[in-house]
């Protein structure tokens, strides 16, 4: 069974009230966060997953409590202040913030041994993914550059989804994959345009940068793959909406599960969008079947940048 440690530094406490077809509202309590839906995803396609998180405070009591009914091994590190957590309203079918609360920053101690046991769990995993808090502040950059420096001199496979100055970080410290969104890298001043030419000419800079291999999102439009130097297209039919929140979680989980079984870039590619795909027509962030995952890998088609139809 492939392995795959996910650094998920700040997870949060996830509430949702819903109501389906005017019945009695719904609320959902779960664990939730960019590394936990990677965690998720990973899991449900057939990786064993260790989750590395920091939790403390009452909400960080339910956070560790919930996590031990998902299916992944957790190591949590108590942290000195309170865990963060949201509130959603979905009961008219869109998805509005009641009140969130990020998380305070990780202090010294608690980043320290959250470094140890991450370091420790990704030296024994195929792959680690490195995912980003709720809030910039809550995790130096610096943090993410020595963690994926320190796995990859040892021989670790690391794949990343951040933003910003996470995202530099990463980069200095050198990752074998990197899925990023399209909107991430404009607002970071990263790509000119939103077009093929522009996101090609923004993959080969990150790749320059430190990333061996890189995934852009492009929210309903094709993405843009860069493996081995040979920019790609990577195109899938669209399905039905639900929630696109999760879509680039599952991405990555899918390139990072296939990668860890010791597939090739372009299945991992493929995988990964397949993952994105399914989780937009689900509630639940962070899942979809396997056996619908699998199909749908099958008709994502990579094509040159450079060719025609």
């Amino acid at each position: 069974m492939p392995s795959v440690m996910v650094f998920a530094p700040a997870p949060q406490l996830t509430v949702t009230v819903e109501r389906q077809g005017g019945g009695t509202p719904e609320m959902h309590v779960h664990p939730g966060g960019q590394g936990v839906w990677q965690a998720r995803m990973c899991a449900g396609l057939g990786a064993d997953v260790t989750l590395c998180a920091a939790a403390g405070g009452e909400i960080g009591e339910v956070l560790t409590a919930l996590l031990r009914h998902e299916d992944i091994e957790v190591r949590t590190v108590r942290r000195d202040a309170g865990s963060g957590w949201y509130v959603h309203d979905r009961r008219d079918g869109s998805r509005d913030t009641v009140a969130e609360f990020p998380g305070d920053p990780l202090g010294r101690h608690d980043l320290d041994e959250l470094y140890s046991t991450a370091l420790a769990e990704g030296l024994r995993a195929d792959v680690s993914i490195l995912s980003g808090p709720a809030a910039p502040e809550m995790v130096p950059a610096e943090v993410y550059r020595r963690l994926a420096a320190d796995l990859g001199t040892h021989g670790g496979t690391v794949v990343a989804d951040l933003s910003g100055d996470h995202l530099t970080g990463v980069l200095a410290g050198g990752v074998a994959f990197l899925k990023v969104s399209h909107e991430e890298l404009l607002d970071a001043g990263r790509a000119d345009g939103d077009g093929d030419d522009a996101l090609v000419e923004a993959a080969r800079t990150l790749h320059d940068e430190g990333a061996g291999s890189v995934l852009i999102s492009r929210a309903d439009r094709p993405g843009i793959a860069l493996l081995d130097g040979e920019p790609l297209l990577v195109e899938l039919p669209s399905l039905q909406v639900v929630d696109h929140r999760g879509a680039g979680d599952s991405m990555t989980a899918g390139v990072a599960t296939v990668l860890a079984g010791g597939g090739d870039l372009r299945e991992a590619v493929c995988t990964g969008t397949a993952a994105g795909a399914l989780n937009v027509t689900r509630h639940g962030l962070g899942t979809g079947r396997r056996e619908a995952i699998v199909e749908l890998a099958h008709r994502v088609r990579l094509r040159s940048v450079s060719s025609g139809p």
